[in-house]
């Protein structure tokens, strides 16, 4: 991986989108939801204030609006702070 976040910030690949609803109904994909869940692919090091918890491979979710979207070599990631991190599971 040629990225390397700084300080509290986490690289997250989002989980892909579901491709049918419970009732097998296929969703096209202009009525795909955001997916709130990733896997964490890098961290920094922290702040002096804060100390990095979450770690490489970890599952993660995430609220709607958080982080900024980036792509790198064809592939979709997240980057945002720590703190819009919900939980880990």
């Amino acid at each position: 991986m040629s990225i390397k976040p700084l300080a509290d910030r986490v690289l997250v690949k989002p989980a892909a989108a579901e491709e049918k609803s419970v009732g097998g109904i296929i969703i096209p994909d202009t009525a795909k939801e955001k997916p709130l869940k990733g896997e964490v692919i890098a961290v920094g090091n922290g702040t002096k204030d804060e100390d990095m918890i979450v770690k490489p491979k970890d599952q993660v979710l995430y609220g709607k609006y958080a982080g900024t979207e980036i792509e790198l070599e064809g592939e979709v990631y997240l980057i945002m702070r720590q703190s819009d991190i919900l939980a880990i599971i």
